[in-house]
């Protein structure tokens, strides 16, 4: 039944996008005078020519590169620099090479959303957001019409999706002069954080890359909303909670751990600072959820916007809990331990109980990281080396992931986790269960992981950062860094090489420190120490 509901819906928004003409004409401002156009490859290894909702997606190879390239984060940072002629350029080609529906570029309603917000930048940046010319409402509106396509899917995700869509939709209503529109994108992305932003401002997608584009995402259209005088939105409490969120757990640097689903995605970077440097996002989200800064004084894209500097500025936090995650900060170290409890959102990753250890700018422990969504020829490993248990730092029983997988963004079987004083605890469908307790100082870190139920084995992995590690017989050490392991019960230890990624579509060995122990086994310590 629930599959058949699902071709009814893809068949009603194919028909709701039939194929359509953007007039020619400038787009960002009627002075605009193109110059030459970039070339770009738009489609990768998609067919352009297919309706978009009838695109294989999959098959191929990865669209997630396409994509990026298709967001036209350009066009908003040639118009920031002042260079129109060539923001028009850009923008008269994608959209002369991308026609409505047509191709990877229109696939997903998400990817319309995003790329519309980027473009009704570029005309607020240019002071063109209140009177775009003929052909860029024909455009935006077209975006527009994407998104509504596939409102319901969206919203059905539980994720990014349903809110980065709802506020394209927003943005756009309040661009096109469209009240209904932007209310009803309003409506959606108030419906959308309320269930998916905890008050701690945790949110479902259990990623810190995703939280990310969430809190650019709100940013963004809060700053619309702001220019255009909408209402006010009902969620600033949960964007600002959000927003400390992920200032607690980047590092003085503005990395993020790679831990959950990560794709790397930096929306509206205005101050050009990578997906690896997360600093401006968080400025920009605390200057206008917080009224306070986040160290970042002369940060340029918050400058582009006309986001004043608060005097104010977000506090550091020692010890904090949030839905599904646990951190601690002592000294230079900073743990973050990824507790799921509650569960109430679909898991991404198996990487329930694992733990994250930064030294300063340095993840001494870290997480495998993503690899992508749907790998090169010959790499269909890296979806179970990166999302399966194996790349985390947590135990595996009898060689089998925490939960089993159903599809290719879908796990079942998820397991019953719970909250502890001092760190967090899992039973999986099987009845095993592991404690998981950790105690921090400025220079050491304690782990005990306790465990129960019919299993055979179990596998402890800490994967350790790209550094020239030597075995100790009882763990591994390395520079000023030693990592100590200890069984109840008879157990072998032995370094051996893994894989991360350190970047989306990157992979790289990396070094792992494995205990095997056969049951009885209850307990299992790791003692991380770092020299002064």
């Amino acid at each position: 039944m629930a599959w058949h509901r699902l071709r009814l819906h893809a068949g009603l928004a194919r028909a709701a996008l039939p194929d359509a003409d953007v007039p020619d004409g400038p787009l960002l401002a009627p002075g605009a005078a193109p110059g030459a156009p970039a070339a770009e490859d738009w489609y990768g290894p998609f067919d352009p020519g297919v309706h978009a909702l009838d695109l294989d997606l999959f098959g191929p190879g990865d669209i997630r590169p396409v994509w990026e390239r298709n967001r036209l984060l350009a066009v908003p940072l040639l118009a920031m620099d002042g260079r129109a002629a060539e923001a028009e350029a850009l923008l008269a080609a994608w959209r002369d090479a991308n026609p409505p529906f047509r191709g990877p570029a229109w696939a997903c309603g998400q990817e319309a959303a995003l790329r519309g917000m980027h473009l009704a930048l570029a005309l607020a940046l240019a002071g063109a957001d209140r009177a775009p010319t003929a052909a860029m409402r024909a455009l935006l509106d077209a975006h527009a019409r994407r998104i509504l396509a596939t409102r319901a899917y969206a919203a059905a995700q539980d994720n990014n999706h349903a809110v980065s869509e709802p506020a394209g939709l927003f943005v756009l209503g309040l661009v096109l002069g469209d009240a209904a529109m932007a209310r009803e994108g309003a409506a959606d992305l108030a419906r959308a954080v309320d269930r998916l932003v905890a008050p701690d401002g945790a949110f479902a997608q259990a990623s810190p890359g995703y939280q990310r584009l969430l809190l650019d995402t709100l940013a963004v259209a809060e700053w619309f909303r702001r220019r255009h005088g909408a209402a006010a939105f009902a969620f600033a409490d949960r964007a600002r909670a959000a927003t400390h969120w992920l200032h607690r757990i980047a590092s003085p640097g503005g990395a993020l751990p790679r831990c959950g689903p990560t794709d790397d995605s930096a929306f509206a970077d205005f101050s050009r600072a990578g997906p690896q440097d997360a600093r401006a996002s968080i400025e920009r989200a605390a200057r206008l959820f917080c009224d306070a800064g986040a160290g970042r004084p002369e940060d340029p894209g918050c400058a582009a916007l006309g986001l004043p500097c608060p005097a104010s500025r977000l506090p550091d936090t020692g010890a904090w809990r949030s839905e599904g995650w646990v951190g601690a900060r002592a000294g230079d170290l900073a743990l973050l331990l990824r507790t799921g409890a509650p569960l109430r959102f679909r898991p991404g990753h198996a990487d329930l109980l694992h733990l994250d250890l930064r030294h300063g700018e340095e993840a001494l422990l870290r997480d495998g990281g993503t690899g992508a969504y749907n790998p090169p020829p010959g790499c269909g490993w890296w979806a179970e080396a990166f999302a399966g248990s194996a790349g985390h730092n947590t135990v595996e029983f009898d060689g089998e992931a925490q939960m089993p997988r159903l599809s290719r963004f879908l796990m079942g079987r998820w397991p019953r986790c719970e909250a502890l004083p001092d760190g967090a605890a899992l039973t999986d469908a099987r009845g095993r269960r592991h404690e998981r307790r950790f105690r921090l100082g400025a220079r050491r870190l304690d782990v005990e992981d306790h465990l129960s139920g019919p299993f055979r084995s179990v596998v402890l992995r800490w994967r350790l950062a790209p550094r020239d590690w030597r075995t100790t017989g009882l763990g591994a050490a390395c520079d000023d860094v030693a990592l100590t392991l200890a069984a109840d019960a008879p157990a072998r230890i032995r370094l051996t090489q893994g894989w991360e990624s350190p970047a989306y579509g990157v992979v790289r060995p990396a070094p792992v420190l494995e205990l095997a122990a056969e049951a009885p086994v209850s307990r299992i310590t790791t003692c991380l120490e770092v020299a002064p």
